[in-house]
């Protein structure tokens, strides 16, 4: 099936066949420079052939190796890439192509919009999470300090390309993981998404690349009316203000959890904050914790680790002046931003998911 290119401000986001025809008519703009796939020891085992296949012989490239995982996605991973650019050669003519998931897309990102005060590059995104998440908004960034997203800048690649052909190569586990960013787009605007994505079925992929498709377009348009997160865009935080600070307090315990999982997570929790303060339906809380319990496994949180969590919350940066700002819903597809919750609501919530 033909899915047209989204087009989001600068980058045009493409799928399936055509995206590789445009790489190829993309990479002839780079006769006179270098080209470089960045990615990370699994995506050049699973990925790196099926790119080769789609790429026209007369285009040739370098490899940057990184390792794989979120604890490498740090300022020390952005040097050794710099380096590796530097040592090539690579000047302001050059094209970086980012192949993998939603760390080599942020990572990857980075560093083109940082060398040489910027040079061109793609995302290919290999993992469902990178394809919902990291395909359109122009966030880049790496981890920093211990919190997730402290260094980056927002600048948009060339192009995206989105070929669901990639997720077979995922686990159930990866799959899921993407799923928990979907379910956040359907709750932030849309029961008939919500009810949707209730039928995915990852064995078969029927209509998974329709499901991105929709939530790709859902986060454009949160994108296109706020590109700085002043506003509205905020909403694509939901579930994630507990979620980035349980994944960052795992990470910590050199116990690292999917990203998904730790915003399926936070979506319970944040619901269940936004049950007390705001009035979100106690049916529909019930109905959702239902069926992200029977996805998710449940993440083992002991007693310690919730003050901890706590800890790590007081540095969102959504937060002004020592106040915790979450995004809260009112019911399914009706969002409050900038919402102050308490301390003790937080550790309220969370004692009830370990519960739950």
């Amino acid at each position: 099936m033909f899915y047209p290119r989204i087009q989001e401000r600068d980058c045009t986001i493409y799928f399936g066949e055509e995206f590789w025809k445009e790489l190829n008519r993309e990479l002839d703009k780079y006769s006179s420079g270098q080209i470089f796939v960045l990615m990370d020891e699994n995506t050049q085992k699973e990925c790196l052939s099926y790119f080769d296949q789609n790429l026209d012989k007369k285009h040739t490239y370098k490899s940057i190796l990184i390792s794989s995982g979120e604890q490498n996605k740090n300022l020390t991973t952005c040097i050794e890439v710099w380096q590796k650019l530097s040592k090539e050669g690579a000047d302001r003519k050059s094209l970086l192509i980012n192949l993998g998931g939603g760390v080599i897309c942020d990572l990857g990102g980075f560093v083109a919009a940082t060398y040489m005060r910027g040079i061109h590059w793609i995302n290919i995104p290999t993992t469902l999470l990178s394809m919902v998440d990291a395909s359109v908004g122009g966030k880049t960034g790496v981890d920093f300090n211990g919190l997730k997203n402290l260094i980056g800048i927002v600048r948009n690649p060339d192009i995206v390309g989105v070929d669901s052909t990639f997720l077979k190569t995922l686990s159930l586990r990866e799959l899921r993981s993407g799923l928990a960013e979907m379910l956040k787009h359907a709750l932030l605007t849309d029961l008939k998404y919500w009810n949707e994505l209730k039928q995915i079925d990852f064995k078969t992929f029927t209509s998974i690349t329709s499901y991105i498709y929709q939530s790709i377009t859902i986060k454009k348009s949160i994108v296109s009316q706020d590109r700085y997160e002043s506003g509205i865009r905020k909403q694509l935080n939901f579930g994630h203000t507990v979620g980035h600070a349980i994944e960052t307090f795992f990470l910590h315990k050199n116990t690292p959890i999917l990203h998904g999982e730790a915003v399926a997570a936070g979506i319970i929790i944040e619901l269940y904050i936004s049950m007390i303060l705001i009035d979100f339906p106690k049916d529909n809380f019930i109905n959702i914790c239902r069926f992200i319990s029977s996805k998710y496994t449940k993440i083992s949180i002991q007693d310690d680790g919730v003050e901890e969590i706590i800890k790590i919350i007081a540095f969102d940066k959504k937060n002004e002046k020592g106040k915790n700002n979450f995004v809260l819903l009112q019911n399914i597809g009706k969002v409050k931003i900038d919402c102050q919750v308490p301390t003790a609501l937080i550790q309220q919530a969370i004692e009830y998911y370990k519960k739950v």
